[in-house]
Order: C-alpha cells, then structure tokens, then sequence
C-alpha cells in the first residue's frame, strides 16, 4: 500500500490527484470545529470532557461526524444524512417501478436517482439538525452534565431557526466536498470522509485507554488494544477479499463474417455482499427504543426495562438482539441489492451460461441458492466482528463505540482497500507498457 503511494507521488496528475483531495480532507475537519451561532462553546467543551469516554446514545453519531456531534459544529451532522438518503433510495429502488427504471437507464438515471438523494439528503439535515437543536436545548446531548441546560442560552425562535439552518448548510457543503473528491480526487469522496470522521477519534480513545489503565502506568493495556486492533483488521481485510467464483461460458456467435463470444469468466460473489450496512441497520434500530426512552417522561415499566437491558453494550439481551439483528438485515440487504433473476436474464440475452446448469430459471435458482450459502458464513462474521472487539475492550474501560469496534473496523478496511485498488488501476493505466517494449 504505502509502495502505491509512493508511486502516485511521483505520477504528475495522480499528485495533483492526491493532494487536492488531502486539501479537502483539511477543510472538512477545520469545519468539524467551527461551532455554529447561538451555542455556548465554554458549556459545550466542559460537557464533552465530563461525557469522554461514555457518550451515550449520540457515541455512534458522533464517531461518523468525526466528533463533530457533540461539540454542535457546523459539520455536527456531518455525512449521516447523505448515507441515510443514500439507503433510502436504494431501498426505494426495489418498491418503486420508477426508480427502478431509472436504475436500468444507464448514466442518466444514476444522475437523476443522485439529484434526488441530495435532495432527501438536505430534508433529512433539516430534521435531523431540529432534532439536535431541540436535543441541546432540553440538557439530553449530555444528560449527566451540570451545565448541559446552558449549552444554548437564547432560546427565541430566530436563534433556533438559525441553528438550524447553518447545519443543513454545513450538510450541504459536505455533501459538496464529498463530490468533489469524487470527481477530482482519489476513491469515492463520501467513503473517504466517513474514513476520516472515523480515524480522527483514534488518537484521543487510544489515550482515554492509556490514562485509565492501571498496569505499567496503562501501557499494557494500550499495547494490547493496539494488538487486539491489528488482529481483527487482518482478519477483516482477509474475509473481505473473499469471494465465490461462479464460473461463466459464453457461446461463440456468428454475426456476418466474424465471431463473437466464446470466452470464459466468472460472477464474483463475495462472502461478506452486504458490508457494513446490516450493522449500520442493527445499531440504528436498537437505537430507537433507547432514544424514546430517554425522552419519554414516562416512569413505566417498559422505560426501566429498555434503560436497564438496551442501553448497555455488554448487556447479554442486547448482545443477543445486536447479533440476531445483524444477521437479519445481511439476508434482508443481500435479497434486495442481489437479483439473481435479472442476472440469469442478462446473461440468457448475451449467450452466457454456468457449465453443467441450464440457461434461465436454473441459472437463477443456483445462483440465490449459492448466494445463500455463502450469507449465512457472511452474516455470522458481521456479527461476530460487530461484538468480538467490543466485549473484549468494554474490560479495558473503553466506551462501545471506540474506534476498534467492529463498525469502525469495517468501514475503515473497506474504504482503505478500495482507494488502494484505485490508485493501483490508475498506476497500471499509466504505466501500461504494452505487448510490444
């Protein structure tokens, strides 16, 4: 990887490529700490230092924000509503005809499904960025802080609207910065962001490990979760590339006098087809019975029963729902991003066909039973991944959405993987020497 680097470096344009997209790496976390009107600063900043380490509920949000949540920034939302819409869509695109016609059209329909996630991407900053106001205001950013109730000292509607409105802004540039590094940059811009929102929470969650630790001043316990880290990136980064080769023949075609056809290659079924999008479900929907809690003033018992057993990552009931959830929603996303009838039909059209398998609906008959097979090792290890580091550093006194979990781990091994895969195709095209030297 750092050979691929080094290489860019000394390309012209990749360099160019390279430090234009360190450029807006810059901007966006110079944003990350740019605190938007109406906000007590002095407030937010001893809230944050009483909340390190045990952020609640909002912990998760604001590892993708890069801390950007709790400290109530003009980046605060940071790219989660982008990756909402972006999911919505794709889930839309299976419900409605429409969207799913525009999927089959090429280049202008993409163009046209992504006008409409920037536009479900600013209604959603909106109510998200109302929901945050109205959350500072009340104290229940940081429900244990004395002086959580004066984060927001003017209470009038013009302030609250203002806020507001400079964090839907503050989407909308990230949304903005994201496409540009899509477009002039290396790897896709939205990844790259969420990959740095995630690694700028290192630093400090490795230290709070250190200062809490009691062997050799918590050195050992540092060196430990570093070890622990390392072990689980290579064992993601190992399954990650893991994939089930169908193999594919096409027939030759006569069309005039020449042939068409006739050569051999396969469909790439990887092992974990979902990615990081069921652990994303899970944690969101365990979310919602906390977060109604919370603000619920409810003293029922179902409130004490969801504070008591849904709140806590290493409570066995919500481990147990964690995994089950997870599981669930790899089938449920696989099922719906993976048309094994559509690519049975494709493959029909152009003459290909899977040795020792008829053409059409046996095609596809194997190709969702195999798909099946291969989901459930693929669910297993999401879930595994997705509780495996937390348990292991909730005994170190780390919170469970430190940096090492399993979430963290995923998005961080995809998006790496797949920006050096980049690099590494745009080195080849430029460097191509041909048959002939």
């Amino acid at each position: 990887m750092l050979t691929a680097f080094a290489r860019a470096f000394k390309t012209p344009d990749l360099r160019k490529k390279l430090l234009f997209t360190l450029g807006i790496i810059v901007v966006y976390r110079v944003g990350t700490h740019i605190p938007i009107p109406g906000v007590s600063y002095t407030a937010v900043q001893e809230c944050v230092k009483e909340a390190s380490g045990n952020q609640g509920l909002f912990g998760m949000i604001n590892m993708f924000s890069g801390g950007a949540l709790l400290q109530v920034t003009v980046f605060a939302l940071g790219i989660m509503p982008y990756i909402t819409a972006s999911i919505i869509l794709q889930l839309l695109t299976v419900v409605i005809p429409r969207l799913e016609a525009l999927k089959k059209e090429g280049q202008a329909g993409t163009a046209k499904i992504t006008q409409y996630t920037r536009y479900l991407t600013v209604a959603l900053a909106i109510l998200q960025g109302t929901g945050l106001v109205a959350t500072a205001r009340s104290g229940a950013l940081f429900s244990q802080c004395q002086v959580a109730g004066q984060i927001v000292p003017d209470r009038s509607i013009f302030t609250t609207i203002t806020m507001v409105i400079c964090m839907t802004a503050g989407t909308a540039v990230v949304m903005w910065l994201g496409e540009l590094i899509t477009d002039r940059g290396i790897g896709n811009g939205m990844s790259i962001l969420m990959f740095i929102s995630i690694a700028a929470t290192f630093p400090s969650a490795l230290w709070a490990i250190k200062k809490q630790g009691t062997l050799a001043g918590g050195w050992i316990e540092f060196g430990t979760v570093i070890l622990v880290g390392l072990v689980m990136v290579g064992l993601v980064v190992f399954v990650e590339q893991a994939q089930r080769r169908i193999p594919v023949q096409y027939a030759k075609r006569m069309i005039g006098r020449r042939s068409y056809g006739g050569t051999s290659t396969y469909i790439p079924l990887k092992v974990n087809q979902a990615g990081v999008i069921p652990v994303i479900f899970a944690s969101s929907l365990l979310y919602i019975p906390a977060l109604v809690a919370q603000f619920s003033g409810s003293k029922a018992g179902w409130k004490t029963w969801v504070e008591q057993n849904l709140t806590k990552g290493d409570h066995p009931i919500y481990i147990v729902s964690y995994f089950l959830l997870i599981v669930f929603f790899a089938f449920f996303y696989v099922a719906i991003s993976f048309n094994p009838e559509e690519v049975a039909d494709n493959m029909k059209k152009y003459g290909g066909f899977i040795p020792g398998i008829r053409a059409g609906r046996p095609t596809a008959e194997y190709l969702s039973y195999v798909l099946n097979r291969i989901t459930w090792p693929g669910s297993l290890y999401l879930g595994l991944i997705a509780l495996v580091p937390t348990m292991a550093l909730v005994g170190f006194g780390a919170s469970q959405n430190f940096p090492f979990g399993g979430t963290s781990i995923l998005i961080i091994v995809g998006v790496g993987l797949e920006t050096v895969k980049q690099i590494e195709s745009q080195l080849q095209q430029r460097n191509y020497e041909g048959f002939l030297r």
